[in-house]
């Protein structure tokens, strides 16, 4: 049982590139704030800044997401971001800089991103290279395969 709980939560920290102390600190605001506290859980690492560009599709893996947010390719609401852990709220419009939208990186994904679908709590705007956080995510609508509720049991050991 505890081998598949700790499993569970290693996969939680590959999947969204966290360490264990910022995945601790997740776990310790989630159960602080009210409601389930897996639910809570899903929607803070959902809304991390580099998982939004990921989900937006200006990223082909979160790793890569992470790069380009550390590296100021990402704004919000207009002012650049360079910190890949920061919490987007339900109404941020997450964009590409305008700056670097001259560059080889945003000339190959383009095409990309007219292409992309992105999930029902996003909206995209390809040609403006732009996105907007409609709501917040749910475990429906993130087609996420984590069970939470192992994480939670982990770690109230």
């Amino acid at each position: 049982e505890y081998g598949i709980q700790l499993l569970e939560k290693q996969k939680a920290k590959w999947i969204y590139g966290v360490s264990e102390r910022q995945f601790r600190r997740y776990i310790e605001t989630a159960g602080r704030k009210p409601g389930m506290t897996g639910v809570v859980l899903l929607e803070e690492l959902e809304l991390r800044l580099d998982n939004v560009t990921y989900r937006l599709g200006f990223a082909s893996s979160r790793a890569q997401a992470r790069q380009i947010v550390s590296h100021g390719f990402v704004t919000v609401n207009g002012k650049r971001l360079d910190i890949p852990s920061y919490a987007v709220k339900v109404g941020d419009a997450v964009a590409l800089a305008e700056t670097k939208k001259a560059g080889k990186y945003t000339q190959l994904l383009t095409p990309k991103l007219r292409e992309h679908k992105p999930l029902e709590w996003l909206a995209l705007d390809a040609s403006a290279m732009s996105g907007k956080v409609l709501s917040r995510p749910t475990a429906d609508n993130t087609a996420s395969t984590l069970r939470m509720e192992l994480i939670i049991e982990h770690y109230s050991r």
